[in-house]
């Protein structure tokens, strides 16, 4: 290639800004071997310097490049007492202090200090006839050629240049000294200096800049040596990282703006000139009109068409914007990243507005927003010194903007708003809406771009750019350009609004779905902890559960559906409602597994999960366990602080069918823990199951100030492992046991004469325990439930059960008869069904469950607080 461009920074923008805008330049490349002969010209520094290629390559650079300081020239370097050449007069930007010192590593012509790079300024003229030594295509050695001519800063016109013979132009050069095993000694990049006009109002100054300094350096530096001359691999990448470390070179309009001049890759290669040529040729023998290029497309002999390098350079900038947005489905990273990706690129202050609703991740009402509508302000990005926007427009407040404000009119028609300079008028009509804080001085005589953020036609906020008064104002083409970047920040956030929704609706059913169990149960403790699963959403099937049951026992429930999502805990929710239903009637643990088991394979073929059930019983001190392929149990005892994992028949799981299932009793005393989990805690790819097991055991025997402190220390130690994916459930109860003082029996003949004694039990033992406010209760409750027991058994004994603990005491009455009590609606003059409305109305909690003789009934009621004592 022949060409570079010079990307152009918008003006005002300063160093910092990560990418300038789009412009060309014609670019040519020289290569000087050590003797001072050229052995590269490429087509562009024939057609600024006016030599051919054929003509150029074997002569000596001094005769052909004014690249003052590092070619010396041969005549100077005869005489050792010569001084340095002070330069062209008409260069004021060359560099003396390039010419200090030769070295004899270049073979005498090429002078300088080898270890750095040398940019310069020259001035030609082009001559009417280019001289006769240069004109004869002559290849012989340089020293053979006649004397050179009169000027080094003369050059002939090229082929198809059309520039006046006379006219003085200026060069910019960049000398790349190089160092290696091979010909090549120097490297001269030269452009025509694109500020020189009929004006001369503008100069440009070359200089060079460490390529990492601008975006995109990794690909320049890659595709560099595509600009050399034809060589290996090896040699042109040793060129490239040489031109690299040295230093990218640019173009110094000011103080402060820099353009990275860089290969242009839109130039046609060798062959494909070649084959233009050769369409051209045949269309002008045959009479045709030529074809004609696209637009942008560099003609090797033509100018540059600099409109459509300006339109490339914004696609190029949507491109890079579409890029850096969107890494993330998290919405507030999203605002963040759609903010910085237009500052200060394309504007010096962006501020984003959303609508409350997409900020918390719901749905909104359709149709286009009115002056009522409250707009959340989520980010404001800008240039100005730190601070300085920060208390006028905070982040995070919210507010609705009247209708004659222009961001009304971008939200509700969803068209980018332009406004060259906002004027005083329009600076009080925005400041109006800021109570106790002036805005003006920010906003005043900007320019200012509105850009709806909107996906699917629904307008979710807006961005509010703004330019400094130094930078052009927005035009048509930054409209453009402003609104194809909101329609893709737009989309973006959209996407992250909808997942945040999903994830919501997925966490509320998750929450809604697992149960809100107390702390403390009748004889036992219990603490729990849920983890989403990392792999495939926060929402899973692993479930726990604690159902209280009849005698001051209770039901602990672990289960893990197989799979993930909606559908899985979907099934985990038809699951636990099966087991408290079932739990109510105080089924057997291996009967609740059997008939749960039915239930799934009624609901579907794919529905399969394991489960652990466990019926704890404090009163006479043992747990009865049935498994349906689930993980074991651990117990840790209290004597001793040892751990173990029960030894429990495995069992298939809930919905394969025809496998039986069988409870096993396990004594237990009071103090001992029971961990009961799901595999999401111990299992981890690439790891034996039994490895997780052991550390379970391991962490449940640690000792812990608490319950929650010793659920922590469980997930904590299986957590160091790394690798977890699944959901976890976690359920620990502390088997406090009820102490014999606290349960008193009775039991009486099913006698109607009979119920008295039973209020008498009731009061003697309630006294006994100090609980005599609960006595006259107590006792009409016992009495109804008594009274119904001999109505209904029909024959055999009534008895009655009082347990105290866990903050309430529990009355029992058990009969022979299986039939449960109903309540009743009982009418005005109805002799019965009364009894149990006295319990529904005076017990915190009543119920009744099947037994294997018979029913109990029972009914609670709290125990009175305890008068602290003084």
């Amino acid at each position: 290639m022949e060409h570079g461009t010079g990307p152009v920074r918008p003006e005002g923008s300063g160093p910092g800004s990560p990418r300038p805008a789009a412009g060309r330049v014609p670019l040519a490349v020289v290569v000087v071997d050590g003797g001072g002969l050229v052995t590269h010209w490429s087509t562009g520094a024939r057609r600024l310097f006016g030599y051919p290629r054929e003509t150029a390559v074997g002569c000596r650079a001094t005769d052909l490049l004014p690249v003052s300081g590092v070619l010396r020239d041969p005549d100077h370097l005869e005489d050792p007492g010569a001084p340095d050449d002070p330069g062209d007069p008409d260069d004021p930007d060359g560099s003396p202090g390039a010419r200090e010192a030769h070295d004899p590593d270049l073979a005498g012509p090429l002078l300088g200090r080898t270890a750095y790079a040398t940019a310069g300024r020259a001035r030609l003229s082009v001559e009417p006839e280019p001289p006769a030594y240069l004109s004869n295509g002559a290849a012989g050695p340089a020293d053979d050629r006649v004397p050179r001519p009169r000027s080094s800063h003369d050059r002939p016109p090229a082929e198809g240049d059309d520039t006046p013979a006379g006219t003085r132009i200026d060069v910019l050069w960049w000398a790349y000294p190089l160092v290696g095993p091979g010909p090549e000694r120097l490297l001269v990049l030269a452009a025509e200096d694109p500020g020189s006009g009929a004006d001369g109002t503008r100069r440009v100054v070359p200089g060079f800049a460490r390529h990492t300094d601008f975006t995109g350096a990794d690909d320049l530096a890659r595709r560099l040596p595509e600009i050399l001359p034809s060589m290996s691999v090896a040699e042109s990448a040793r060129i490239a990282a040489q031109v690299l470390e040295l230093g990218y070179p640019v173009m110094e309009f000011s103080q402060h703006d820099r353009v990275p001049v860089t290969p242009d890759w839109g130039v046609a290669r060798r062959a494909e000139r070649i084959a233009r040529r050769e369409r051209a040729a045949r269309a002008a023998a045959t009479g045709e009109p030529p074809p004609q290029d696209g637009p942008g497309v560099d003609d090797p002999d033509g100018g540059v068409d600099l409109e459509y390098a300006a339109v490339r350079e914004r696609l190029e900038f949507l491109n890079e914007v579409s890029g850096r947005i969107g890494s993330s489905l998290d919405l507030s990273r999203t605002i963040i990243e759609v903010s910085r990706a237009v500052v200060p690129r394309f504007t010096d202050v962006a501020g984003t507005y959303l609508r409350e609703q997409v900020v918390a991740g719901e749905g909104f009402p359709e149709g286009p927003p009115d002056a009522t509508t409250m707009w959340h302000r989520v980010a404001v990005e800008h240039t100005d010194e730190p601070g300085r926007w920060d208390d006028v427009v905070p982040v995070g407040e919210s507010m609705p903007f009247p209708v004659h404000t222009p961001f009304f009119q971008c939200m509700t028609t969803g068209d980018p708003v332009l406004v060259p300079r906002i004027s005083e008028e329009m600076g009080n009509a925005i400041a109006a809406q800021f109570e106790k804080r002036d805005i003006r001085p920010l906003i005043n005589h900007r320019s200012m771009l509105v850009v709806p953020l909107k996906a699917r036609n629904v307008v979710l906020g807006f961005m509010i750019l703004l330019r400094h008064r130094e930078r052009p104002v927005f035009n048509d083409m930054d409209r453009v350009t402003g609104a194809e970047l909101a329609a893709r920040a737009g989309l973006v956030l959209d996407n992250a609004r909808m997942y945040t929704y999903q994830e919501n609706v997925a966490e509320t059913l998750q929450d809604s779905m697992l149960p809100h169990i107390a702390p403390r149960m009748p004889g036992c403790d219990i603490a729990t902890r849920y983890l989403p699963g990392t792999l495939l959403g926060r929402i899973g099937g692993d479930w726990f559960d604690a159902v209280k049951l009849p005698g001051s026992r209770t039901a602990l429930v672990v289960g893990d559906v197989m799979g993930h999502g909606l559908n899985s805990a979907a099934m985990m929710g038809q699951l636990r409602t099966s087991v408290q239903t079932m739990a109510a009637l105080d089924l057997p643990p291996a009967q609740l597994l059997r008939n749960l088991d039915d239930l799934a394979q009624r609901l579907g073929e794919h529905y399969l999960a394991t489960c652990l059930y466990a019926v704890y019983d404090p009163v006479r001190g043992h747990l009865e366990i049935a498994n349906a392929g689930h993980i074991p149990p651990v117990v840790v005892r209290a004597a001793d602080g040892r751990s173990e994992l029960l030894d429990l028949p495995t069992g298939a799981p809930i919905g394969v069918g025809g496998v039986p299932f069988e409870t096993v009793r396990v004594p237990v005393s009071p103090g001992d823990r029971l961990v009961m989990c799901t595999d999401g805690l111990v299992e981890m790819r690439g790891e034996d199951i039994g490895v997780g097991l052991a550390t379970l055991c391991e962490s449940a025997a640690h000792p812990a100030a608490s319950m929650d402190l010793a659920c922590d220390t469980i997930i904590r130690t299986l957590a160091r492992r790394g690798g977890r994916k699944d959901d976890v459930a976690l359920l620990m109860a502390r088997l406090n046991g009820i102490a014999p003082e606290d349960v008193a029996h009775h039991r009486l003949p099913a006698d109607p004469a009979r119920v008295g004694e039973a209020r008498t039990f009731v009061g003697e033992q309630l006294t006994a325990w100090g609980l005599g406010p609960l006595v006259d209760t107590a006792r009409l409750l016992v009495g109804e439930l008594v009274a119904n027991a001999v109505r209904h058994a029909g024959g055999g004994r009534v008895g009655v059960r009082l347990v105290r603990g866990g903050g309430a005491l529990l009355c029992e009455v058990t009969d022979d008869d299986h039939h449960l009590p109903t309540l009743l609606s009982a009418g005005p003059t109805a002799e019965a069904g009364r009894g149990l409305r006295v319990v529904s109305a005076l017990a915190r909690a009543w119920g009744s469950g099947r037994t294997a003789t018979g029913k109990t009934v029972w009914c609670e009621l709290p125990l009175p607080a305890r008068r602290p004592t003084r």
